[in-house]
């Protein structure tokens, strides 16, 4: 009976193979040695319970268990080690070895006669423990040493995994990974190699870390430097200044200060003096990697501030013509020397030279037009200093000259007076001929009187500095003072005058004359014509109205501006004398001939007239 029973189970057994059901949940299950396994179903408990007529489990080599209502089969290997869930067809399995790996089936019938089947595999680990790393050394050098770690673990089907920090180690062309990646290889070591080193084991059913391992590796010293506190080129004598010594180095590094018996990454200078000028420089050691660099020097100067500066001249008078230094000095220490004259940059003419680093300004020779206020400034990184020099450069005399009268006259009074060009001012001496005069002034005064006065003035300009001299002469001659002469003018107007009494004379004489001709004339005819006063009279001025013709004379003007004429008319007997363009009323012809018709007895109406003959025709 029972060996139908296990035969109808195997039918089914391999009939459900054969289908290819999956009542199980999991197609593969990891367990470790020791642990305990739960074969699940998909079957969910039912209310009420659902029975069902076989329940059949097995592994690759053993039956497990069959159970079937009432009777529960167990093979003995399995005894006290499995419980049969019999709500869902679950089974669970206690107390693994390895040799529990493998594969597991199960064969569930229902009450209504369905067959559910399923497999799945179990694999059994020895859970890892005792992981720890070995290494060849853990204190390196970086760029020369090399390391190989190894890690080891208890346990089955083992993976390694190495970490660094955090970080994962990985191959590559320094890493090597060997052993299954049990063994771990860093050639070169570099100084991002350091750090804490593990190695994990994971197995299916475990995992576990070893202690790290610290690889220390030493490196440098580098990038050595050397700092500057305060940071400048230039000190002032009295400073404090503190060189800092640095470097990249792993241990760190040891200092040495070069030329000094002083050791450590600090070097404080206090209260420097000038002698302390010079390059600083540390040297870092590193007695891990035997290694050592000494750092860029550092110039460090330490200078003086600038005082007390001061132009001196060679002389205390300049003479244009002589050699003249001036010398631009001061304590402390000089960097850079500019020199102004009027406070404008100096320019060097022809005569100038400036040596002696620009402290020696020379003139050779000098010139008047040298002279002016020299400055000198005096300049470093500390401070700067000014000096001035004023220097006038004493010249001449020169240009003398004498201005006053080349001629005077007796009583007079002579001003003569002397210039010259000098710095500083001349002195004046006089003399006349050979004789000198007792005058320092520039201008001399006196009043002449007598002809020796005068002769040849002799003005010496004389430059007390320079010591030179010069001498201007000037020519005097002494005259008597004349009545005043007559001039063009004058003598033209004179001229005038002497024309005009000669025509006045000559015209009064030519009246005179020609009146006592009309007398004899008029005489003459009363006696001869026996004729009237009044026919007289009307014969008279008849005659004198158709025989008397003028003639123009002309004269020269007058001083006076006026000017004097003698009109003759044509074929006239008379002579018509006008003065500044009128007619004198004295001499008017015809008041002569009316005194001489008043003079003469009156003539009766027939008396017949006789026509005066004019001599000179």
């Amino acid at each position: 009976m029972n060996l139908l029973i296990l035969l109808c189970v195997l039918c089914v057994t391999f009939t459900g193979l054969c289908e290819g059901g999956g009542v199980l949940v999991d197609d593969l299950l990891n367990a470790p040695v020791g642990g305990k396994v739960l074969f699940t179903t998909k079957l969910t408990p039912q209310e009420p319970p659902v029975t069902f007529n076989t329940v059949f489990w097995k592994s690759e080599t053993l039956n497990i268990i069959t159970s079937i209502p009432n009777v529960n089969n167990t093979t003995p290997q399995y005894k006290d080690r499995i419980t049969l869930f019999m709500s869902t067809g679950s089974l669970e399995l206690r107390n693994l070895a390895l040799n529990d790996s493998g594969k597991y089936e199960v064969n569930i019938i229902t009450s209504d006669g369905v067959t559910q089947t399923g497999n799945t595999r179990l694999m059994i680990y020895e859970p890892v423990s005792n992981v720890m790393i070995t290494t060849s050394s853990t204190d390196l050098v970086e760029f020369i040493s090399s390391v190989h770690m190894s890690c080891s673990s208890s346990g089955s089907s083992l993976s390694f995994l190495w970490l660094n920090g955090s970080s994962e180690v990985t191959a590559s062309d320094r890493v090597q990974l060997t052993g299954g990646d049990s063994n771990l290889t860093i050639f070169n070591v570099t100084r991002y190699d350091q750090g804490l080193f593990r190695c994990r084991v994971v197995n299916p059913v475990s995992n576990d870390t070893s202690d790290p391992v610290f690889l220390s590796v030493s490196f440098g010293p580098e990038n050595t430097r050397l700092n500057l506190s305060p940071s400048q080129h230039y000190y002032e004598d009295g400073s404090n200044v503190s060189l800092t010594c640095s470097a990249v180095s792993r241990p760190p590094a040891h200092f040495q200060w070069i030329g000094l018996s002083v050791s450590g990454p600090e070097l404080p200078l206090l209260n420097m003096n000038m002698n302390q000028t010079g390059n600083y420089s540390c040297q870092a050691f590193n007695n891990k990697t035997n290694r050592s660099q000494t750092s860029q020097p550092a110039f460090i100067s330490v200078l003086k501030r600038i005082s007390g500066a001061s132009v001196k001249s060679t002389t205390n008078q300049a003479v244009e013509g002589n050699s003249v230094n001036l010398t631009c000095e001061a304590a402390g220490s000089v960097f850079s020397r500019q020199w102004k004259k009027d406070g404008s940059d100096l320019i060097l003419t022809n005569n100038m030279t400036l040596h002696s680093e620009k402290s020696v300004l020379s003139f050779q020779p000098l010139n008047k037009t040298n002279s002016g206020k020299y400055s000198c400034r005096i300049t470093n990184p500390i401070n700067s200093i000014e000096a001035e020099y004023n220097m006038v450069v004493n010249y001449g005399p020169g240009s003398v000259q004498i201005k006053g009268p080349s001629e005077i006259n007796v009583k007079d009074t002579l001003t003569l007076t002397c210039s010259a060009e000098s710095t500083p001012s001349a002195t004046y001496t006089w003399s006349l001929n050979t004789t000198d005069i007792f005058s320092h002034s520039a201008e001399f005064t006196k009043p002449v009187t007598e002809f020796s006065d005068g002769g040849s003035y002799n003005c010496t300009a004389t430059n007390n500095v320079t010591g030179r001299s010069l001498t201007a002469v000037h020519a005097l001659s002494v005259t008597v003072k004349q009545p005043p002469s007559c001039n063009s003018g004058c003598i033209a107007g004179i001229t005038i005058a002497c024309c005009l009494i000669v025509g006045l004379c000559a015209g009064g004489l030519y009246f005179v004359s020609r009146r006592r001709k009309q007398r004899k004339h008029l005489s003459h005819g009363d006696t001869r014509t026996g004729s009237t006063g009044g026919g007289s009279q009307n014969s008279l001025a008849s005659s004198r109205n158709q025989d008397v013709t003028y003639t123009d004379i002309s004269f020269l003007r007058k001083k006076d501006g006026g000017t004097v004429q003698l009109e003759l008319e044509k074929n006239s007997e008379y002579a018509e004398v006008k003065v500044n363009n009128r007619l004198p009323a004295a001499s008017s012809t015809d008041a002569h001939v009316e005194q001489m018709n008043e003079a003469t007895p009156q003539s009766g109406a027939n008396s017949s007239q006789t026509e005066a003959q004019d001599p000179m025709t």
